[in-house]
């Protein structure tokens, strides 16, 4: 069945993946006669099923895009349901997120009909974000030294969607198939971007309080999180580790039942962390936070920038003394 589902919240991603998808399907066809666009809050499901239930005219296929359709519930995709238990070969048919979530009669039919999911948001583990940056610089034509690749996607962090517009920038500037280096690449970089949290609290976890510092910067700033979103990210990390204290774990999967979630890598990363602070350590995190909090709400007269700095300062040193 040629069905295509887009998912995805970064809207230049999405917008990104659209247009290649599109390009792609058209060809050296038509675009004017071939596809039809359903966009906004205005189209209902019954007109995107009539486009899709609708023979070419003078082409060989109908491109059919709807963007938005997280946006309906179960009884609103029926017909959508019921369509793609029986489509139409000669279309094309590109379903787009566009935020929501899919009822699950829609998800399940797409699944039966074999369509293409084209997922846009990077992987989150840094090892596979590093690879998908790869595989958009090298579609976009362009070659980056491993040094050149690692400056991207360590300054864009969280905020890929700006890649695009420096590709194209970095395209227009050196043409295709040059070798960049990072003094060729870092000019058109401009502000450092968002960052994961697990990223402020592995560096706090090293006791590297210089990365700690700078991290937080870069969520507070170009990721835009308030500091009570900051200090949200750091109780749930410290959390984890105060659920084991008493717990008498030992393992990767006693860790697990302790904290309540399933044996893997972050279980066992929390109870190395624990026995690295023990108890003690632990504890003295979840006081210094409690009193950031109270801070942060007015009990010292200082910026919300600062008392999240010295927060962090002093957990990285926590991270860093380990057992004293």
């Amino acid at each position: 069945m040629p069905a295509y589902y887009i998912t995805g919240d970064d809207e230049s991603l999405v917008l990104s993946a659209i247009s290649d998808l599109v390009k792609k399907l058209v060809g050296d066809g038509d675009r004017t006669l071939m596809v039809d666009d359903f966009d906004g809050d205005e189209f209902e499901v019954r007109a995107l099923v009539d486009a899709a239930q609708t023979p070419p005219f003078l082409t060989d296929k109908r491109v059919v895009v709807a963007r938005g359709v997280g946006r309906f519930n179960a009884d609103d995709v029926a017909p959508l349901v019921a369509y793609l238990d029986d489509p139409l070969p000669t279309t094309d048919l590109v379903l787009v997120a566009g935020g929501g979530r899919l009822p699950k009669s829609l998800s399940d039919a797409l699944k039966k009909g074999g369509a293409t999911t084209i997922e846009t948001a990077p992987p989150s583990r840094a090892k596979e974000r590093s690879g998908w940056f790869e595989e958009q610089i090298r579609a976009a034509g362009l070659k980056l030294d491993a040094q050149a690749l690692q400056l991207v996607a360590t300054w864009l962090g969280e905020d890929a969607g700006r890649l695009q517009g420096i590709l194209d920038t970095l395209k227009a500037t050196y043409g295709e198939g040059t070798l960049l280096r990072s003094a060729d690449v870092a000019p058109f970089l401009g502000d450092a971007g968002g960052v994961p949290p697990w990223d402020l609290t592995d560096a706090i976890d090293r006791g590297d309080t210089t990365r700690s510092l700078q991290l937080l910067h870069r969520m507070m700033r170009a990721g835009e999180r308030h500091p009570l979103q900051v200090m949200s990210i750091l109780h749930g990390h410290y959390s984890k580790l105060l659920a084991l204290d008493g717990s008498g774990a030992r393992d990767e999967a006693s860790a697990a039942a302790a904290i309540g979630i399933k044996p893997g890598f972050p279980a066992r990363k929390a109870l190395d962390q624990y026995r690295k602070l023990g108890g003690g350590g632990v504890t003295r995190a979840v006081g210094l936070m409690a009193q950031a909090d109270l801070d942060l709400r007015g009990a010292k007269e200082w910026p919300e920038e600062l008392v999240m700095e010295v927060l962090v300062a002093r957990l990285s040193r926590l991270g860093a003394g380990g057992r004293r």
